[in-house]
């Protein structure tokens, strides 16, 4: 079990409340893993220290909190540099200490969740191109210390053969994702004859698409309060009674802040349904002090995907969460251009009126 220091560096400008935003979020994270918060913090500096991300008198207060807290690993709320990994590996290991950034905690709840052949190979291929650059980070300090004058060091043998050795096996991965690439594109060709329309269900993780999608179709996809529940794509079919015709929704991957760009690249073919989409259903979590950020993020996502010139419906979900003064009329007012709806998946409201201007806008 994970018992975790959590550690972020924020920029001075930062407020308190965005900085605690950041690392309730990143607690959340490490309890989807199944593991527990002893201890979270942070530090304010202008850029984060080069060789160890965090600054060396906090470091050593965090060793000795760990050492206290009885606490066996530290996590970066970042990501870090494959220089900062390998030190901060180096010091901590003298007190039994593992380190692990932002992104590898991503990956492992990632690795946890994943169930289809397909995205398993996704995550594989993330962790590959996130444990690469560190393997070859590691491999010249290696080949400094080992080497000598004019001489070619262990560390730079080694990871020649680690670079090709995982070269090799990001081309067999990326091989056997297109031929699953190439299966979808046949099978979205079959329900284009078959005049089809394709709804895509996205969102920030952990607002209820996966409910969303069940609630409609009755699919039965698993759901849970949690980071990253579903990673896997799941489509149902959604009858259109004044239309006359079933389409198919779809959905996928939740979008979470500041994950590298390879990141979501590893993800581009599960993403494809989105990018094949006739219309969006953009779930957004209400009863979140934080929905307009978590709107930005998923925009910034689609943006970086090619998919947002897709005509979209804002659906502002977990309205039973609110309290009763909560003003619907100006949000519906701000976001009208995104044709808003306003459901809970809980008690059923507002789906119908969904359905309705689902029907209007395909």
């Amino acid at each position: 079990m994970l018992k975790a220091i959590l550690v972020d560096c924020i920029p001075l400008e930062m407020s308190p409340e965005e900085a605690e935003n950041r690392l309730s979020e990143a607690e959340s994270l490490i309890k989807t893993y199944g593991g527990v918060v002893l201890l979270k913090t942070y530090q304010k500096k202008i850029s984060p220290v080069y060789k160890t991300y965090i600054g060396s008198g906090k470091l050593e207060e965090l060793m000795e909190e760990g050492v206290r807290l009885g606490a066996n690993i530290i996590i970066i709320n970042n990501e870090l540099k494959p220089l900062q990994t390998y030190n901060l590996s180096e010091i901590l290991i003298k007190v039994n200490i593992k380190v692990w950034d932002r992104i590898d905690l991503i990956l492992k709840i990632f690795q946890k969740h994943a169930e289809t052949k397909e995205a398993q190979l996704e995550i594989e291929l993330a962790s590959l191109r996130h444990m690469g650059p560190r393997i070859y980070g590691m491999g010249m300090i290696l080949s400094r210390q080992g080497g000598g004058i004019g001489g070619r060091g262990i560390g730079e043998t080694n990871t020649e053969i680690m670079k090709r050795h995982i070269a090799l096996h990001i081309e067999k991965i990326e091989k056997d994702l297109e031929k699953s690439k190439r299966n979808r594109e046949l099978h979205r060709a079959g329900r284009r004859r078959k005049n089809f329309m394709t709804i895509g269900i996205v969102g920030y993780t952990n607002v209820g698409k996966s409910s969303l999608l069940n609630s409609l179709t009755k699919k039965g996809a698993y759901a849970a309060n949690e980071l990253f529940a579903t990673l896997d794509t799941r489509v149902g079919k959604l009858y259109l009674a004044n239309r006359g015709i079933e389409v198919l929704l779809t959905d996928t991957i939740g979008f979470i802040r500041d994950l590298p760009p390879n990141l979501i690249k590893s993800f581009q073919s599960t993403l494809e349904e989105t990018l094949h989409a006739d219309l969006l259903l953009h779930v957004i979590d209400l009863s979140n002090p934080r929905y307009q950020r978590q709107i930005d993020v998923v925009n910034e996502v689609l943006a970086n995907i090619q998919a947002d010139h897709k005509p979209t419906i804002y659906v502002f979900n977990k309205i039973d969460q609110l309290s009763p003064e909560f003003d619907l009329e100006a949000i519906a007012h701000t976001f009208q251009r995104f044709h808003p709806c306003f459901t809970s998946t809980v008690t059923g409201e507002g789906l119908e009126s969904l359905k309705k201007t689902i029907e209007a806008q395909l």
